[in-house]
């Protein structure tokens, strides 16, 4: 199948996916979330990936605990948003560019299974606001959340630089963060995924991060570890094909002084 076929088959698929998920939502008049996400959205994600082609595998460090919990991924292709939605994370919130949304399907999904849209990064005030009504929702709900400290799409192959916005909240709700790494093959990913080929993709859920201590005192430094984390495990995939062996976070630099001295 050519990738323009695929394109208007997940196009179409997508387009009356979310014409079916809307017309269940009004009749329970959209309060079954979980419904939504877990199993409607999950079903077409899993059906866009089967259109390209794309099986994948999951690979577990530790069983997810049954908590709130910030979940975060690295994002290098379009792939991506339908192989979350395709997991069912459970108790789940998104947060996705609010840019989707001119693609009517997806914002209606989105707005179905309550996305939280952002904006740019230059629009630092809204940003702000966004961030503080989903920490309200959250502490309320006790959902969990995901979103992509990447902040967009980075298609360089390298793992991008990271914004404040996950570690912000992950440190005002004290939960912990589940980092999740995304591996798409080079022989699967094509100019962003829009090109994909056949074959397989590899979520690994790696080791939680307590954020019991941390403060937002130590924001940036707390961001940097977890960057230092993702470049670590990218190398180790590049180079060896394996995740590597030590997946903690390396301690904050004050705990590294006090250390030493010791």
């Amino acid at each position: 199948m050519t990738t323009l076929r695929r394109q208007i088959r997940s196009g179409l698929f997508i387009m009356a996916g979310s014409f079916l998920m809307l017309a269940v939502a009004i009749p329970t008049l959209f309060l079954a979330r979980r419904f939504y996400s877990e199993v409607f959205a999950r079903w077409i994600g899993r059906i866009v990936l089967r259109i390209w082609g794309i099986d994948y595998t999951i690979h577990y460090s530790e069983p997810l605990a049954d908590r709130q919990t910030v979940f975060i991924s690295n994002h290098s292709s379009t792939l991506d948003v339908f192989l979350l939605i395709s997991l069912g994370l459970p108790r789940t919130r998104f947060f996705l560019s609010g840019y989707l949304r001119k693609f009517f399907p997806l914002a209606i999904i989105g707005y179905i299974i309550r996305i939280f849209w952002t904006v740019p990064q230059r629009f630092q005030e809204e940003r702000r606001r966004i961030f503080q009504r989903a920490d309200r929702i959250l502490r309320r709900t006790g959902d969990s959340v995901y979103l992509s400290p990447e902040g967009k799409c980075v298609t360089t192959g390298e793992i991008g630089s990271f914004n404040k916005g996950s570690f912000h909240l992950a440190t005002s709700l004290k939960a912990p963060i589940v980092p999740m790494y995304i591996y798409i093959p080079p022989t699967v990913q094509r100019w962003r995924g829009l090109r994909a080929q056949p074959g397989t993709v590899s979520v690994y859920f790696l080791p939680a991060i307590d954020t019991s201590s941390w403060r937002l005192e130590d924001l940036e430094a707390n961001r940097d570890r977890v960057h230092e984390l993702y470049v670590r495990i990218h190398n180790a995939m590049r180079k060896h094909g394996r995740l590597p062996a030590d997946l903690s976070i390396e301690p904050p630099h004050a705990e590294r002084v006090m250390r030493a001295a010791v």
